[in-house]
């Protein structure tokens, strides 16, 4: 009786074939979580055409240390205190102009929240973290503000309409609607954040 010769052998020719499938199937099929990044507007290249007068007191301006120091108009504060210190300046209404502001309207502070302005300045050592957490400080005081406009006018929060307007499921009739009141919101108290050149020292 012959003896058999072994196992068959098993080609491999398909296995390049049937690996770049998968490798197909899997980047088609994977979903990347991509990061928010801040949301901020750069300044234009071109210098406007006409200087624009800003009087220092409409300018509410917050200075980082290497340290995570924080100083708001000169006066040395703490994280926790940054936003209120926002909120009283941007809602400060001291030219008698602003009908909506609730602020004390001291002559010293900011004319309008459509005149006011912060400035955010830090230092090059200035930890990420601590800098992202200012950030978010100073806007949630823009935060706070719209959203007690909203209530007043709308009954509802203004991050809500914001985010009910930005999400792109709502129907195009419902997001017409929710234009208008998060522009007027916006016009109300527009965030006019600047961020100046950092400091190396």
């Amino acid at each position: 009786m012959a003896r058999r010769a072994g196992a068959p052998e098993v080609s491999a020719g398909s296995m390049a074939d049937i690996a770049f499938l998968l490798l197909i199937f899997f980047l088609v099929t994977t979903t990347i979580e991509t990061d928010a990044g801040l949301d901020r507007m750069l300044p234009p290249i071109e210098p406007p055409d006409t200087d624009v007068i800003i009087k220092q007191k409409n300018i509410f301006q917050v200075n980082i240390n290497k340290n995570g120091q924080l100083l708001a108009d000169d006066e040395l504060i703490d994280l926790k205190d940054l936003r209120s210190k926002a909120m009283a300046f941007l809602d400060n209404g001291g030219d008698g102009t602003c009908s909506y502001c609730q602020g004390v309207k001291n002559p010293e502070s900011s004319d309008n929240p459509t005149k006011a302005i912060i400035s955010l300045k830090n230092d090059r050592e200035t930890k990420y973290s601590t800098y992202i957490t200012v950030q978010n400080e100073l806007v949630g005081a823009y935060n706070d503000l719209r959203n007690r406009e909203a209530q007043r006018l709308f009954g509802r929060k203004f991050v809500d309409m914001e985010a009910e307007y930005l999400n792109p499921e709502t129907p195009d009739d419902v997001k017409e609607q929710l234009k208008e009141k998060v522009k007027k919101i916006q016009e109300l108290f527009p965030q006019k954040l600047s961020e100046a050149e950092t400091s190396s020292n």
